[in-house]
């Protein structure tokens, strides 16, 4: 009898212990800098050196494809219009798709070689087509890091062609990324082609994990003799989307093997959880001086988090708004901070948002909540 109570014990605390093992250290890849984010929210998960400034070669061409799509948003070009192959397109050096200035090319066309085979020639194309020239397209892109965040990021080409003051983070190149996801999930899809033809060239996508990993569905890969392989991979798995940034590795097979190493490692050791659902109210908060006294504030899209796998339970949130809040107020203006902590450690922060909008007060309106305002 004692032997089986010292069994029932034994599988107990068994099954407890393997219950309560700590999530294993993030692997230590063969790279030079790498960086895994949710992509849903910009949450880091892990990272080594994601600050370390290096050469983005190819990766460039997320900005380049970035304002090429906002050009196409906002109505400046169409995936129809024919774009002239200047000469300096015609002969740039390094991967090409073989455009020619005397053959007419759709924006689509070059879209297509830009992304999947990562040809020069159509990024400065499409550079010329939007800036004007590579220069102009080039100052537009530096303009368009700073307002992405990317602050340790400087471009001096298009294409990711070798250049001194060309230069960029793994942590930076992970923002340019999200914001494609984000901004034009309708041209994401182009970055799971795995080939095309074009000039009767059928060339593949060089990133290998599109073959071997069917929740993989992009984005781009790098390589110049100086930058090593580089590759970022973005992976989705039920309500759940990785990034995975590998800069800096020996080989073109070894930035595939690391970067599915990362991916594997946030989607077995996190959870992804939905902590707020869009346009659902968590809060109402007092207006100033609007037609409205109050206005209900949460969130315009979904709010996800990956939080350690088994520890949803032991997240803390922590609500700060805007205080006094003035009208007039839109819907998606900022009003309020929601940090999401564990363990006292930060894991996120969230602006809070207006669901409603609301109007200017009366004169007599602003005059009394003014009055009110000086006895607060």
């Amino acid at each position: 009898m004692k032997s089986f109570i010292a069994f029932l014990l034994l599988c107990f605390s068994t099954a407890v212990s393997a219950i309560d093992l700590p999530a294993p250290p993030p692997p230590q890849l063969a790279a030079k800098a790498w960086l895994l984010v949710d992509a849903n929210n910009g949450q880091i998960l892990t990272q080594q050196d994601s600050d370390r400034r290096i050469e983005p070669a190819s990766l460039t061409k997320l900005m380049s494809a970035y304002l090429t799509f906002a050009a196409i948003k906002q109505g400046r070009l169409k995936l129809t219009d024919i774009v002239p192959v200047s000469e300096k397109a015609w002969k740039t050096e390094g991967s090409r798709m073989f455009i020619e200035p005397n053959k007419p090319v759709t924006v689509d066309e070059l879209l297509h070689g830009m992304i999947v085979q990562s040809s020069n020639d159509a990024t400065i194309a499409l550079a010329e087509a939007v800036g004007g020239s590579e220069a102009g397209f080039v100052t537009m892109m530096n303009k368009e890091a700073q307002r992405l965040g990317m602050t340790r990021t400087h471009f001096v080409t298009a294409t990711g062609l070798p250049d001194p003051q060309h230069y960029t983070t793994a942590h930076d190149l992970s923002l340019i990324a999200t914001a494609i996801i984000r901004d034009f999930p309708e041209f994401h899809p182009l970055y799971a082609i795995k080939e095309y033809r074009y000039n009767n060239i059928t060339q593949p996508n060089r990133n290998r994990l599109l073959w071997s990993d069917p929740t993989v569905d992009g984005m781009k890969t790098g390589h110049t003799e100086s930058a090593g392989y580089c590759l970022i991979a973005s992976a989705h798995r039920g309500n759940r989307r990785l990034l995975s940034v590998v800069l800096g590795a020996d080989s073109d097979n070894m930035r595939a093997i690391e970067s599915q190493r990362l991916l594997n490692y946030g989607f077995q050791f996190f959870d992804g959880v939905k902590l707020y659902a869009k346009d659902q109210p968590i809060t109402t908060l007092k207006v100033w001086k609007g037609h409205n006294g109050t206005v209900k504030a949460g969130f315009t899209r979904d709010v996800y988090l990956s939080v350690p796998r088994g520890r949803n339970k032991d997240i803390k949130t922590t609500l700060t708004t805007r205080q006094p809040l003035l009208a007039p107020l839109s819907i998606g203006q900022p009003v309020g901070t929601l940090t999401v902590s564990l363990d006292n450690k930060v894991l996120a922060q969230y602006q809070l948002q207006s669901l409603e909008n609301v109007n200017i007060a009366s004169i007599f309106g602003r005059a009394w909540d003014s009055l009110m305002l000086k006895f607060k």
